[in-house]
């Protein structure tokens, strides 16, 4: 944590009024914050505030201490991260404004910079759903961070997938990461088991709400720790929409996932599509725009391996030559409706391909 992170946490307590601009005017002016907390009036008007925020900032900083905001943080496990630090995530610290300061509950690793945005509808099809968990478990399975904003709908089930395959995941939430305050309250839970696999982050003080205007700011956080943000289900004017255009600004890749043209949930990533976001129809899509094609066989090699009895007996019979079901239920002696179900889901997976006529063959 840098010396000057205490000095970051009081100017914090603006974040309204005082952002990542107004920030950058201080530290340009002051070289440090501790100078530009101690200032006079005078020298915070010829640094470059407006004189309301200034009157303002000198009415109500005698009441606030540094060291005791500081050391407010730790009862909540969080710690502190400004532009100043080392550790600050270099990805965000390419975009325009990046946050001056970060809560965290958690860490970041350096593998982070290997970072994937998924984000989507609150509310998705049962497409969609199927679609987020499939393409974030592959995604998690290749190596890459998942990054997401702990809403509930799409950006749940992505930090889902990468719990699930143990692999790390960052939420990026518009409220103060403390228990009382984050938001949404029903995903409470989840942020604990993201902390503990990741990392919850905020540019927002504990105690702060989720106001709606946080969202659009945070939005910009989600596709600067990113290499690039997919697009799963959007309405025309959803929020995960800003993301993308974030994305753009950032000039992080964006990706979108095609869907049926009469669905209102589609509407945003179909038109993204056609305003140049790359189409996905399989992880290998996303992997190779980013340059990443050598993670592909990784998730190769994961999607053959069994995940219980049933699909370690099959994949022991299946091969690149098709293979029809009556041979598979008598090699395997499973009944049929296990096998059925069974086979299904490890299409789903896209550990098999069924070639029509009940004859299926190993996904390569």
């Amino acid at each position: 944590m840098h010396a000057q992170a205490k000095y970051f946490v009081a100017f914090n307590q603006f974040h309204e009024k005082i952002g990542p601009q107004r920030i950058k005017k201080l530290l340009a002016y002051f070289h440090n914050l501790q100078n530009a907390w101690k200032a006079p009036e005078s020298e915070l008007l010829n640094a470059g505030l407006e004189e309301n925020i200034v009157t303002e900032l000198c009415a109500q900083r005698i009441t606030i201490d540094p060291d005791k905001k500081l050391e407010e943080l730790k009862p909540h496990g969080i710690d502190v991260i400004t532009i100043l630090d080392e550790n600050y995530p270099k990805l965000l610290k390419e975009i325009y404004d990046p946050p001056p300061i970060l809560y965290v509950r958690g860490h970041f690793l350096p593998q982070d910079e290997k970072a994937l945005a998924i984000v989507g509808t609150r509310m998705p099809t049962p497409y969609g759903q199927q679609a987020a968990s499939h393409l974030a478990g592959q995604i998690a399975q290749a190596g890459l961070t998942i990054v997401s904003g702990l809403a509930r709908g799409i950006d749940t089930l992505a930090h889902l997938a990468a719990l699930q395959n143990k692999t790390r995941t960052v939420a990026v939430v518009g409220s103060g990461i403390d228990e009382a305050t984050i938001y949404p309250p029903s995903n409470r839970k989840l942020a604990q088991q993201i902390s503990e696999n990741g990392a919850v982050v905020s540019e927002y003080p504990i105690g702060c709400p989720a106001l709606k205007h946080h969202f659009h700011a945070r939005n910009r956080v989600i596709s600067g720790l990113s290499l690039g943000a997919l697009i799963i289900e959007a309405k025309e004017k959803s929020g995960a929409l800003i993301t993308a255009r974030h994305a753009l600004e950032q000039n992080r890749e964006v990706f979108g996932l095609p869907g049926p043209i009469y669905s209102q949930t589609s509407a945003g990533p179909n038109n993204l599509i056609k305003m140049g976001a790359k189409l996905v129809s399989s992880t290998q899509d996303i992997l190779e725009e980013l340059n990443l094609k050598n993670l592909t066989e990784q998730i190769q090699i994961r999607q053959i391996l069994p995940d219980n009895q049933e699909e370690a007996k099959i994949l022991q019979i299946l091969s690149d030559e098709p293979t029809h079901i009556d041979k598979i239920i008598n090699d395997t002696k499973l009944d049929t409706a296990t096998v059925n179900a069974t086979l299904s889901l490890m299409e789903m997976k896209g550990k098999i391909k069924n070639l029509g006529g009940m004859n299926y063959v190993i996904a390569r």
